[in-house]
């Protein structure tokens, strides 16, 4: 999203015809508020297809990724893991600690989010497994608090590159035009 370092969000599992949408709405949810790449599963290919269209008319940077080992990623990333769970620690009090890890100390964060139970050995692996509640709910959800949170609001006022459409606020209403039109 800036110069901090990167921010990869890795969609954990999914349940082809039960979890298509939920994982299209986890990668534009990092997408859209400031992640630099989402990684998915290889039977997620829909999905992967979803977001590259969204990034090539609405604007980038922003990758897609498919693969066929999801625990490789995390094992092998060289850098910090967060994994986003409703059992670990709130974002309030590791936001903090999060943010300068990743902008002051440069380290890039890995974002793991689960489709499925999620086995105990990615509990071990995180260096922080953070809960945005303590109560059920969303892992879509979980990802827009945590990436505001961790940005502090400013993934709000990102600038998108090559976009062929532009959303213009509106009251009310909807507005899509070209790039060059106003």
């Amino acid at each position: 999203m800036t110069d901090d370092a990167e921010l990869a969000v890795l969609r954990l599992g999914h349940r082809p015809g039960r979890d298509d949408r939920m994982t299209t709405h986890v990668g534009l949810t990092a997408r859209a508020l400031g992640a630099d790449r989402v990684v998915f599963g290889p039977r997620a290919s829909g999905a992967a297809d979803t977001v590259r269209d969204i990034t090539d008319r609405f604007g980038g940077p922003f990758d897609v990724e498919l693969t066929d080992a999801p625990k490789g990623v995390i094992s092998g990333w060289d850098g910090r893991v967060v994994h986003l769970t409703m059992y670990g620690l709130p974002i309030q009090d590791v936001e903090s600690e999060l943010r300068t890890v990743h902008s002051e100390a440069g380290d890039p964060l890995l974002v793991v989010v689960g489709a499925e139970k999620v086995d105990f050995d990615v509990y071990e692996r995180a260096d922080w497994n953070v809960g945005v509640t303590n109560q059920p709910h969303s892992e879509v959800a979980s990802l827009a608090v945590f990436l505001d949170r961790l940005f502090e609001g400013s993934e709000l006022d990102a600038e998108w590159a090559d976009a062929e459409r532009r959303v213009v606020p509106k009251e009310t209403g909807k507005k899509v035009v070209e790039p060059d039109e106003e």
